[in-house]
């Protein structure tokens, strides 16, 4: 018998993405984009696979997500390897569960976040100006972005990854048109992360926005409205380099809540039409945003400034078809209904039912220290004139400023803290509450004092939230840049300057110590600010083959005025009864094992 060698060759093409002048091509073949928005740091590592499930029961194959650099980098030179593991795994699980990943790194994302994602640190590095071709700045995102890479090598499509796309700075056009620098940021992402991966641009409905934002060589897409959005990118985006199919980047499900503002109700119709508009008559690309927005948690929201500050708050639903706390909602089974239309019959899973929210009987909260008792005198700072909170190496949080008036003379009159406040002050005098200056007011309430020789003056700031936003060419546009936080400039009373501070920094970067803090004879603190602790059970604790949505609850500070909750240790962010805000969102998650929980 004749011995035959047998051969066998095989040919193999690495996964492809790219684009012709009307569609993505995945592997050669179209792929229309029908994505959402979804940031894991606003949600429970243990809830990502549920909500990229229901993302990808929506209908989605594609998930949008910013990387927040304050998170990753919260200290110069100091990066968080487990923070970008745990992107890193996000983005893992999105594959295993059918989704591909559009990659939006900033380095400035807005995003109603603190800052638009920029670390504080960057507000104390010389000559330091924020999205500008301004070499301190390219330079702490080049470091940024190079680490970020590191850390996301092998999710890239080409890679076998579920990384599409890569997204050039954020809205650009919004705040600037200096070409310079996007060209800088287009070259800084193509050295970290590759040049042959698909970059692109997302910017507003208007010429200007477009034509600030957009970049010669990177994909032009745009934001909003579709049928005003894509008819500015037929007509302002002339360069061929900067023109292909056509993207909503930021397709708006409804919006962000701000403290003391009213909240609205959008219209599903309106919503569902456009769906179809996009999917349907121009066959173009989709993100809603949000699809889930999750929390704010801790001090993690930003603000507006439009004359005085607007802040976000805790929350981040969003309105978005999954809520808050997972839920799908109507919006999302109207989305649902029209999506699948416009995709392949029985490609998308079923929808999971929503597990109901645990119910806890209301508990009593009892004091258990001031918030002066607390601080650590070996942390006072003492200068001449006030230094900044980031001068004072703080991001976030309060500071409290005590002057002791030494001077044989009085002082009396106006209280001036600082060139403007930034943001809450609460003022005491002689330990007694003297008063508030809030800049979430256009004309905070003017306080006057009079401090006799010996007394002392407490002025505890507060940091609602840097801005992360504003608009090109309005009277606040270069409140972006200064986003110092504490007290900026002297301190006046009347005609007097007031030198010789001492600074402590209280950032809350996690609780202190309450037990046998601040007692009084009587076994009860006295002295606001207050903290307040107590205890809950919650019911059927170990239910739901210990899946810890089962303790999912909101959790409401009655009667409370304003401040910040703790669950377990964990920060679940900020409450005030100015609205439109009442309750927090209590994930299972940070509840212990055996369904305790105790609050702070």
């Amino acid at each position: 018998m004749m011995k035959l060698d047998t051969w066998l060759a095989l040919f193999f093409l690495s996964p492809s993405f790219t684009y012709n002048a009307t569609h993505f091509l995945l592997n050669g073949s179209p792929y229309q984009v029908i994505g959402g928005q979804m940031d894991p740091q606003r949600i429970p590592a243990p809830y990502w696979r549920d909500r990229l499930r229901k993302a990808r029961a929506l209908g989605l194959n594609t998930i949008f997500t910013y990387t927040f650099w304050n998170l990753l980098e919260p200290v110069q030179g100091r990066w968080d390897e487990e923070e970008a593991k745990g992107i890193a795994k996000f983005f893992q699980i999105a594959q295993e569960e059918g989704l591909y990943v559009v990659l939006r790194p900033g380095p400035y994302i807005c995003g109603e976040r603190e800052w638009g994602g920029f670390p504080a640190w960057l507000a104390t590095v010389p000559d330091m100006v924020v999205r500008s071709n301004n070499a301190p700045f390219l330079s702490a995102a080049e470091s940024y972005l190079k680490n970020l890479a590191r850390n996301l090598r092998g999710l890239h499509v080409k890679e076998g990854g579920p990384i599409l796309m890569v997204q050039v700075e954020n809205e650009y056009g919004s705040y600037g048109s200096d070409h310079a620098y996007t060209s800088a940021i287009k070259s800084l992402l193509l050295n970290t992360f590759g040049e042959d991966k698909v970059l692109y641009t997302n910017d507003g409905t208007e010429q200007w926005t477009l034509e600030g934002g957009s970049v010669p060589g990177v994909l032009a897409e745009v934001d909003g409205d579709p049928r005003a959005g894509f008819a500015a990118l037929r007509e302002y985006i002339t360069d061929p380099s900067m023109q292909g199919p056509l993207l909503d980047g930021e397709y708006y499900t409804w919006t962000f809540d701000s403290w003391g503002y009213n909240r609205s109700t959008p219209s599903t119709q309106g919503f569902v039409d456009d769906i179809e508009y996009v999917l349907g008559n121009e066959s173009a690309g989709i993100s809603l945003y949000m699809v889930h927005g999750g929390t704010n948690f801790g001090f993690g929201n930003g603000a507006l400034w439009q004359g005085k500050t607007r802040a976000f708050t805790t929350s981040y639903d969003y309105g978005a078809p999954i809520d808050e706390a997972g839920r799908t909602t109507p919006l999302y089974h109207a989305l649902r209904e029209v999506i699948l239309k416009h995709v392949p019959e029985g490609s998308v899973p079923d929808v999971a039912p929503n597990i109901p929210l645990a119910e806890i009987p209301a508990f009593d909260l009892r004091p258990a220290a001031s918030l002066f008792a607390t601080l650590d005198a070996a942390a006072v700072v003492n200068s001449t004139s006030p230094l900044s909170m980031e001068q004072l190496g703080q991001a976030y949080g309060f500071t409290l400023y005590t002057y002791t008036h030494h001077s044989p003379t009085p002082a009396s009159g106006l209280l001036t803290p600082g060139d403007r406040p930034r943001d809450r002050i609460i003022v005491y005098l002689n330990d007694a509450l003297h008063g508030i200056i809030d800049s979430t007011h256009a004309h905070p309430q003017p306080i006057t004092l009079s401090l006799p020789p010996g007394a002392t003056l407490q002025l505890l700031v507060e940091n609602l939230g840097r801005v992360d936003y504003h608009s090109r060419g309005t009277a606040w546009e270069n409140t972006l840049r200064d986003q110092r936080k504490g007290i900026v400039g002297d301190v006046g009373v009347g005609n007097t300057t007031l030198r010789g501070w001492a600074q402590t920094p209280v950032p809350l970067a996690s609780l202190p110590d309450l037990k046998a803090r601040g007692k009084g004879e009587d076994g009860a603190t006295t002295t606001p600010p207050l903290f307040f602790t107590g205890s809950f059970a919650t019911p059927d604790a170990g239910g739901g083959d210990g899946d810890p949505a089962v303790w999912d609850t909101y959790l409401a500070v009655e009667n409370g005025g304003k401040g910040s909750v703790w669950v377990n240790g964990f920060h679940l962010g900020r409450y005030w009864a100015v609205g439109p805000q009442q309750s927090l969102y209590l994930p299972g998650a940070v509840l212990r094992t055996d369904g305790e929980g105790e609050i702070c």
